[in-house]
């Protein structure tokens, strides 16, 4: 009796077929899905968007917002609007990423760069996960501090643990994080549009402010800078490349121009609620601080507001009631950005290092990681302590921007990784001239800050010719970095369709006759990739 062998060519045949009837499936479930009606297709994109609007309502971005309001009044609300338009543009490339490679930010750095370059970009993102949440944290405890009087180290703790809690909810999938978070975010906009209530600001001098620039006054230039500068973070960029994974795209060109198209909507959406409330946070402060009958002491607060001195500022001005409003809105957004910032390092740690863990052991390492900064300083330096860490945090994250920027630029812009979903001629002019006008911004202001700070700091001259020695290389290093990111040709292709196109052109060239019924390769790698039509 004999026995039939497989050859090497029937495995790969029959693995050929399997992977063709997986293929199969997966089209018929894009077909099923792009026959939905429009708005059941949208609504189920909906909840990425509203993760990432967070990061342009933390509790860094509500003190920038304080201190524009307390120092200009409404003149720098045209920044606001400038600088959400901007980051609309930025997070969609981001989404777009994702959606049409399967893969998000942090995977394809790492696939495309070295070693050495990819090892850099992931400590340097680590950082910039660590710098982000350091606001969220503190801005957290001063909340827990202004409703229920306990230290601020205790409130780090407390921030912490929470966060852990609520992160529990990704046993019941995704969108009930999602939902959550959304309801966070109608919670700061109710309690800050309840301040405006409060407040009344003249609509016409609000409007005014949002549609003519002006820069007049002492340190406009400045303010207007930190507001920019203080938009965009690095993190957001990997968080939105890898949240749209969770939903399912048809895997034809339609499917991915829809997927597309409805992140882009609800992006958009979720960025007008986020402008509204900066709008409101502004408005708030320039009122109070600008108010005639406004005491010599709440003045002198006025002109050096952080998160924790306006709850004071507004306890005195309108009321114990208004204080307590603030609180709860800084405590929704303090808790709601720690769970996007910790949901962030998850995926830089996955994509870079490609560390499988439980999801319990995962969050508890990027928790104690972005905690301690802040829980050392609270200990050490009180309340005044943490309010400079969010200074430095905040200079950390502009000096950060480049090196996820430029990244998602190259390749949203990139056919072999985007193939024909790639980013149009305009766009990648736009989208390029704006993010070299963000990082050139960054770091002008990295630059003078550091200048300002050598010129007019107590140290002795031997001390500040030694920091110079140290910094000014830094800096030529930093400088040569972004020029290395910005020219470095891709060599990694990625597209399913390329990579296949580079195999039969490889095949050819080595003189191999390829048979008439040879199955393509298959490519574990590309599995997950959308198919071209």
């Amino acid at each position: 009796m004999e026995i039939e062998r497989e050859t090497p060519g029937s495995e790969r045949a029959r693995s050929w077929r399997a992977n063709a009837q997986e293929a199969s499936k997966k089209l018929e479930d894009g077909d099923r899905l792009i026959k939905e009606p429009a708005w059941k297709r949208f609504l189920a994109h909906v909840g990425p968007g509203f993760m990432v609007s967070l990061a342009y309502l933390d509790p860094g971005n509500l003190e920038t917002d304080l201190q524009a309001g307390a120092n200009h009044r409404y003149e720098l609300l045209w920044v606001i609007l400038i600088g959400l338009i901007f980051a609309l543009i930025i997070q969609s490339l981001a989404a777009n990423l994702g959606v049409v490679t399967g893969r998000h930010l942090a995977e394809i750095c790492k696939s495309e760069y070295p070693k050495f370059v990819r090892t850099c970009l992931w400590i340097l993102a680590e950082v910039a996960v660590i710098a982000a949440d350091i606001p969220e944290v503190i801005g957290t405890a001063f909340a827990f501090n202004l409703l229920f009087h306990i230290p601020v180290w205790v409130g780090v703790l407390i921030t912490g643990s929470s966060t852990l809690l609520l992160l529990g909810l990704q046993r019941y999938g995704v969108r009930k994080l999602e939902f959550l978070i959304s309801m966070l975010v109608l919670v700061m906009a109710a309690c800050f549009f309840g301040e405006m209530s409060f407040v009344k600001p003249p609509a016409v001098e609000v409007l005014k402010g949002l549609f003519i620039p002006r820069l007049k006054g002492p340190g406009a230039t400045g303010d207007a800078i930190a507001l920019l500068g203080a938009l965009i973070m690095p993190h957001n960029l990997f968080l939105h490349s890898a949240l749209v994974l969770s939903r399912k795209t048809p895997s034809s060109v339609r499917g991915i121009k829809d997927a597309c198209r409805f992140f882009l909507y609800e992006s958009g959406f979720a960025l007008f609620v986020a402008l509204l409330i900066n709008i409101a946070v502004i408005s708030v402060s320039g009122t109070v601080c600008f108010a005639d009958n406004l005491s010599p002491e709440d003045a002198e607060k006025c002109s050096d507001l952080t998160l924790d001195s306006s709850s004071f500022l507004l306890k005195n001005v309108l009321g114990r009631s208004s204080a307590i409003v603030y609180g709860i809105a800084l405590l929704a957004s303090g808790q709601s950005s720690t769970i996007t910032g910790t949901y962030s390092g998850q995926y830089i740690m996955q994509g870079f290092l490609d560390i499988r863990m439980k999801k319990w052991l995962r969050n508890l390492m990027t928790r104690c990681i972005a905690i301690a900064p802040s829980l050392v300083v609270s200990i050490i330096g009180g309340s005044s302590g943490a309010g400079r860490l969010i200074i430095i945090a905040s200079m950390i994250l502009s000096f950060e921007l480049p090196f996820a920027l430029i990244p998602l630029l190259k390749f949203s812009s990139s056919s072999s990784k985007m193939g024909p979903h790639k980013n149009s001629v305009y766009i990648i002019v736009f989208s390029w001239l704006l993010g070299l006008m963000i990082i050139g911004i960054n770091m002008y202001f990295l630059s003078t800050s550091f200048v300002g700070w050598l010129i007019h700091n107590s140290l002795p001259k031997y001390a500040n010719v030694l920091v110079s020695l140290l910094v000014f290389p830094l800096m030529l290093i930093y400088i040569f970095a972004v020029i290395y990111l910005t020219f470095r040709k891709d060599t990694v292709v990625t597209f399913v369709a390329d990579s296949a196109q580079i195999d039969t052109e490889k095949a050819k060239a080595a003189g191999e006759e390829e048979e008439e019924n040879q199955p393509v390769p298959f490519r574990q790698d590309l599995a997950d990739i959308p198919l071209p039509e």
